[in-house]
C-alpha cells in the first residue's frame, strides 16, 4: 500500500472520529439544556439551528486541534 492508500484511510479515520465526535457533542448539549432540539429544529427554531452549528463548529475545532 501506497501513500496515497494510507492517506486515504487515515482520512476515512479521521472522518468517522469526526462524525462521532459531532454526534456525542450533539447528545451531550442535547441532555444538558432542558430543551428537545429536535422538536424545535423540527418546529424551523433558527435559534436551536445555530446552536447545534456552533456544537458542530466547535467540536470541529477541537478535533482538527487534536489531529494537527
Amino acid at each position: 500500500m501506497g501513500a496515497i492508500g494510507t492517506g486515504i484511510i487515515s482520512t476515512l479515520l479521521y472522518f468517522v472520529i469526526g462524525m462521532i465526535f459531532c454526534a456525542l457533542g450533539y447528545k451531550v448539549f442535547d441532555w444538558i439544556i432542558p430543551l428537545d432540539l429536535d422538536k424545535e429544529i423540527d418546529n424551523h427554531n433558527m435559534a436551536a439551528g445555530l446552536a447545534v452549528a456552533g456544537i458542530f463548529i466547535a467540536v470541529a475545532i477541537v478535533m482538527s486541534g487534536v489531529i494537527a
